[in-house]
């Protein structure tokens, strides 16, 4: 494996594909074949890759060029119940 490793490195560096790419499409490949593996079980994919679940979740977005939305807002603020004071209780000595 490491002379394999080694051949595609030498590939890569003769091609012009700089490190933070490789490291790049490297991530992206082991995460596309755990989560086939896994049979797109994205949880069990995330315990074998060791992230969290969203965190592979926001990868794959990322991956597909997906943005996560942002809330959307119906101009209506939500109510909120007014906070009540509450006393400590006094402690005698």
């Amino acid at each position: 494996m490491k002379a394999e490793l080694e051949s595609l490195v030498e590939k890569m560096i003769s091609g012009g594909i700089y490190f933070e790419e490789a490291v790049k499409e490297f991530e992206k490949q082991f995460i596309y074949q755990t989560v086939a593996r896994h049979s797109n079980n994205l949880s069990k994919a995330a315990v074998v890759l060791g992230i969290h679940r969203n965190t592979l979740t926001k990868r794959l977005q990322e991956y597909e060029g997906v943005k996560t939305p942002a809330p959307v807002s119906n101009g209506k603020r939500r109510q909120v119940a007014p906070r009540r004071k509450t006393r400590l209780p006094v402690v005698e000595r």
